[in-house]
């Protein structure tokens, strides 16, 4: 078993006030560039007025804290119990822009309470929702997203004052650009570390050292005060422009959401010393906190939160603190510094450039990631053209204002947005796959000994309708046997006159593959946790491993994941 030597403090350790401290200012300032630019970049590029920007990046800093509290904390589903470092989502930029283009700020701080409401529901639902929202699905969407903010990065590089040299936006652009990226390729412990905040300082000095620094917003803010509220309330009689925009913000959000998921899984590995399987109730509590902040960001009027399993993981690896406790007192750093406008108006008086050319960088990384996502379970034939044919319209298509003039500018400018249009041939390829393969065979039973016949029965079934011989038909009833027996050790002993929990198994047959999902209850014990011992402790054998051993035998592969009331176990058995 894998065991993180480096980790001095777990998640629920409590370390020492003065190291929890240390780091957690190191947290604030690995956020601070990114929150402030994503936030800039949406007012600037909207055209809105310079106090509704201070308001912006006050409510960041304080949306922020409080996620970062509640993600800390953990009551009930409510928080992931591990130090996360939220920041304002950079996956909104281009929608945002649309929707004040289309109507205004109450249109965006609506279009955003339904963005946060899909945090929710996705962490409600996650367990239903893997089937149609799948990695291939995810990954071309987040590519998409890239694709579509960079010419707004593009464009912040051109902006510089009018008294400026010739070129000089290009220049301190590139710059930043060299700096950051000759730390990320060549940069070490604490060097790396602070990449953004070191790219953007010498893109700074760069523009400084060019005329195109305006230094007077500092020298004009107060050192201590409260910037301006702009709450411009919530339309709550959305008109045409929000329905035909809410298809594109529940598809941005719900990839948003499973890109998070993803981070939560990386957070949850790097915040213990010997990290076992990935427990999906983790997520779902890092999901719902997600969705409490993204909600209190659309009230105060600034896109949703995110969460960057990067900007955590490196911050726990490279302090070796991973305990929760940091994350309280992030929280705390951040209000402090929201109510000191000159250390804000520092942040915001970055030059446009420098802001492009870090956005570019952003968005590098998010192409990057959805490329991961994309082959992280493998890419086949089918899946391969599925992210081909929707990349490539949504790319091909961009704003090119084809629907516009068939549905009018309303309804037809979800559709011109490229994200959303390849998002719908993703969706719809993936649903066809599923429509027109096998049909999934289901099964529901008591999870008891008594039901193995009827198991037994129902794969020798679908095994012989698959065309397996008798040798694989044998195979794959000794898998369900043992994941029966399997799931019945893991599982507490039930109270005296209750009924056992329901299994339910969901079979897809494929050409020379059986994959069943056994969904139970929630069970305590962890499966794969168990997998993973038998590894480390094989010298000592029990006899509740015998099944575990035997499963490993049979199947070719075996996925665990636990949610709020639902255990599924993934056993993929080949011909």
């Amino acid at each position: 078993m894998r065991v993180n030597e480096n980790l001095r403090y777990e998640a629920d350790d409590k370390c020492p006030l003065p190291v929890a401290a240390g780091v957690a200012i190191q947290g604030v300032m690995l956020i601070l560039p990114t929150t402030v630019v994503i936030v800039a970049v949406i007012a600037r590029a909207s055209g809105q007025h310079d106090s509704y920007l201070e308001w912006a990046a006050f409510a960041a800093l304080v949306v922020g804290a409080v996620t970062t509290v509640l993600q800390a904390g953990r009551i009930g589903r409510l928080g992931a119990g591990h130090l996360v470092v939220p920041f304002v989502s950079p996956t909104y930029i281009a929608v945002s822009l649309l929707a004040l283009s289309k109507g205004g700020p109450a249109l965006l701080a609506s279009l955003f309470v339904v963005a946060a409401l899909i945090q929710f529901a996705l962490a409600r639902w996650l367990s239903s929702l893997r089937v149609l929202i799948t990695p291939v699905v995810t990954g071309t969407v987040l590519m998409l997203i890239a694709t579509t903010i960079l010419p707004v990065a593009f464009d912040r590089m051109d902006e510089v004052p009018s008294g400026a040299p010739a070129g000089a936006g290009v220049v301190i652009a590139a710059v930043t650009l060299a700096v950051t990226a000759g730390l990320v390729l060549r940069g070490v412990g604490a060097w790396r570390l602070w990449t953004s905040f070191i790219g953007i300082g010498v893109g700074c000095a760069a523009a400084a050292l060019m005329g195109s620094y305006d230094f007077r917003p500092v020298l004009d803010a107060p050192w201590l005060g409260l910037p301006e509220p702009h709450l411009h309330g919530l339309d709550l009689t959305p008109g045409p422009e929000f329905w035909a925009l809410v298809p594109v913000f529940v598809i941005v959000s719900l990839m948003a959401g499973i890109k998070n998921i993803g981070d939560g899984l990386v957070i949850q590995q790097v915040s213990w010393r010997q990290p076992g399987t990935s427990d999906f109730r983790m997520v779902q509590g890092l999901l719902n906190a997600n969705g409490a902040g993204s909600l209190l960001a659309a009230i105060t009027g600034i896109p949703p939160m995110s969460v960057a399993s990067s900007t955590t993981a490196a911050l726990a690896n490279f302090t070796g603190v991973a305990s929760r406790r940091v994350g309280y007192l992030v929280g705390a750093f951040l209000v402090a510094m929201a109510l000191l406008p000159k250390l804000v108006a520092v942040l915001l008086t970055i030059p446009r450039p420098v802001m492009g050319a870090y956005l570019l960088v952003l968005m590098g990384m998010l192409f990057v990631e959805g490329m991961r996502t994309v082959t992280r379970d493998g890419l086949d034939h089918r899946k391969a053209l599925v992210v081909a044919l929707a990349f490539s319209i949504g790319v091909g298509m961009d704003g090119r204002g084809i629907f516009s003039d068939l549905l009018g500018e309303t309804w037809g400018a979800s559709l011109d947005s490229g994200m959303m249009l390849g998002a719908l041939v993703a969706l719809g390829l993936t649903l066809f796959i599923e429509a027109t393969g096998r049909r999934r065979a289901r099964l529901e039973v008591r999870l008891d000994m008594s039901a193995l016949p009827e198991i037994d029965r129902h794969l020798t079934e679908l095994a012989v309708g698959a065309g397996w011989n008798a040798a694989s038909v044998d195979q794959l009833r000794a898998a369900g046997e043992e994941t029966l027996s399997s799931l019945l050790h893991a599982a507490d002993p039930q109270p005296t006159g209750e009924a056992p929990p329901r299994l339910v198994i969901v079979a897809r047959p494929d050409r020379g593959v059986i994959e069943v999902d056994y969904i139970t209850v929630y069970v305590e014990e962890n499966l794969e946790d168990r997998l993973s011992y038998l590894d480390e402790r094989s010298d000592q054998p029990d006899e509740r491993e015998i099944s575990f051993r035997l499963l490993r035998h049979y199947a070719s592969s075996i996925y665990h994941r636990k949610y709020h009331g639902a255990e599924i176990v993934t056993v993929r058995v080949e011909v």
